[in-house]
């Protein structure tokens, strides 16, 4: 089956943060930091947040003509998002917010590459899982970035994400198990 993958546009918006939210509701990040209540549309609302005011302007994000994956990278002189903005993301997380000010502390003393891009988020629909949909949106972002002459980061939570991420050049850099909350692995990846 051919997977045909594009730059994600303004109109993606709503579907792609959708399928963000599908894709994060049982992810252990999420489900530690952001609240219970809602959860699922909180994680789209965020994942939609991303998107829109940090993926679209400064980084590259991709989504496949099915709409079912959704790939985004950021530069490492992304802006932090404005005041408003902020107070929105504040407000998502609820009562959980606090996690992310303690996760960002923690995480703060794992290295980063220099000049290296993040794999800031990539999620497919469940029902896509396991159709490669994720490995091609990974070639396709990762490819980008090789071009460009790029390294790439990225933290994940899930322990079974590892062996995709290797097989895609990353190595561990790092492991943290965060207070009261999941382990977090740092991987970083040399340009191919």
């Amino acid at each position: 089956m051919q997977i045909s993958v594009r730059p994600l546009s303004i109109d993606d918006l709503h579907r792609a943060a959708d399928v963000l939210g599908e894709a994060f509701a049982d992810y252990p990040w999420t489900n530690w930091c952001v609240a219970e209540v809602s959860h699922v549309e909180r994680v789209a609302a965020l994942q939609r947040i991303y998107l829109e005011h940090l993926a679209l302007p400064f980084g590259r994000s991709y989504i496949d003509d099915s709409g079912n994956g959704v790939v985004a990278v950021l530069p490492p002189d992304t802006p932090e998002p404005d005041e408003a903005t902020v107070e929105k993301i504040v407000e998502l997380h609820g009562d959980r917010f606090e996690r992310v000010l303690q996760a960002d502390e923690q995480l703060s003393a794992l290295p980063v590459p220099e000049h290296a891009w993040s794999l800031a988020t990539i999620g497919t629909t469940p029902r896509s899982r396991g159709t490669g949909l994720g490995s091609a949106l990974l070639q396709h972002a990762l490819g980008e970035l090789d071009r460009s002459g790029y390294p790439c980061w990225l933290d994940t939570s899930t322990e079974r994400n590892l062996p995709l991420y290797q097989r895609f050049g990353f190595t561990i850099a790092g492991e943290i198990s965060l207070t009261d909350g999941p382990t977090v692995w740092r991987m970083h990846r040399v340009q191919s």
